[in-house]
């Protein structure tokens, strides 16, 4: 399904171009009018060897198959491959796009992630060229207690050989009509990335006729080297990790995410906007409960399923580290499958970071 845009969008585009900011409302009906609407994304992303790795040191991820090629091999891969939360490195530059491009009206600053879901149907490795096909799935305008946007959407990924990679789903919930102080205006005008221009790459990605009609793909990673189902029995606890998360780590998972969002690291912007300190990336928090997950089951490319609900922040200091405790167990296991739930755990102190985190792993 295509869309050519309406009055709505012409109104904002007027409404923006002649410095006016849109109504909530002229959003919320152009956003509404999108819901259905699929595009592709025009250029496709080759995983590097070095991507991999450096996203893997981003979110404290030590397993063998992200960093050696011969361990890779001796668990069954032909190269190394990406952490269970790499998606998130690609799948900003679509959501950039949906936001600049498509969805337009809001600041990308204003935009909250709520809910992450992951859809495994195989690993993503160096050398795969990745396309996405990009979906509104849902809309909806609420007013009370306070005005509030709440959106899905869903990224379809595949590799070059038209095989499916990647399903995943974001909840995103957005503020419309925020008006804006002044003084944290002018904060983020002096922190936010400058860049004189920008390279236009050449468009190497053509939609594929019929594939927006096509039901989700439904198929799932083999177990590769995960640990034995038989070993494992339902409620059975995973040894805990802390994980000490600093500024530090939070300027290098934005260089590696590619998302410049000074909430992340700016004391100025969170002064001016009133919030209590800078704050990790959601996918951060949830790149290390997959590390911790990881550690376990023996082989990342054995996520079949992953998804979060992100309930609080956590909260970095300039002058300490902030701990993230992680705790999970075994929700269910299915001997017929051979596929087992695990259900995990984060908090920061007393604070849950997580209010629902569970995996779908093919044990062996």
């Amino acid at each position: 399904m295509s869309h050519s845009g309406g009055t709505d969008q012409d109104r904002i585009a007027e409404s923006e171009s002649s410095g006016t900011k849109p109504t909530p409302e002229e959003i919320a009906a152009h956003t509404a009018s999108l819901v259905g609407f699929h595009y592709t994304v025009e250029d496709y992303y080759e995983i590097g060897r070095e991507e991999v790795r450096k996203h893997a040191m981003a979110v404290q991820d030590a397993h063998p198959t992200h960093w050696s090629e011969d361990a890779a091999r001796a668990l069954g891969h032909d190269t190394l491959i990406a952490a269970p939360t790499y998606v998130s490195v690609f799948g900003i530059i679509a959501q950039r796009k949906l936001f600049e491009d498509v969805i337009t009206g809001y600041d990308l600053w204003q935009i909250m992630q709520t809910d992450q879901r992951l859809v495994y149907h195989q690993p993503m490795k160096v050398g795969d060229r990745l396309i996405c096909d990009v979906s509104l799935e849902s809309f909806r305008h609420v007013k009370s207690p306070e005005m509030i946007d709440l959106m899905v959407t869903k990224n379809i990924i595949w590799n070059q050989h038209g095989e499916p990679v990647m399903t995943t789903w974001t909840s995103l919930a957005a503020r419309p009509g925020m008006d804006v102080d002044p003084e944290l205006e002018a904060s983020l005008d002096h922190v936010m990335m400058k860049i004189d221009e920008v390279g236009q790459p050449a468009r190497t990605v053509e939609p594929e006729t019929g594939r927006y009609d096509l039901p989700d793909p439904t198929q799932r990673p083999g177990a590769y080297a995960a640990i034995d189902f038989d070993t494992l029995t339902e409620g059975q606890e995973l040894p805990g990790k802390r994980y000490l998360l600093t500024r530090g780590n939070l300027t290098n998972y934005a260089g590696v995410a590619g998302d410049p969002n000074p909430i992340h690291f700016s004391d100025h912007v969170i002064s001016a906007a009133g919030m209590d300190d800078v704050v990790a990336h959601g996918m951060q928090t949830m790149g290390l409960g997959a590390s911790f997950i990881s550690g376990f089951i023996g082989d990342p490319a054995a996520f079949c399923e992953y998804n979060v609900r992100f309930t609080s922040p956590v909260y970095v200091p300039a002058d300490d580290s902030a701990a993230v405790d992680f705790s999970g167990k075994i929700k269910s296991l299915d001997p017929q499958t051979r596929r087992g739930t695990i259900a995990i755990t984060a908090k920061q102190g007393d604070r849950r970071i997580f209010g629902r985190a569970q995996a779908v792993i093919q044990f062996n």
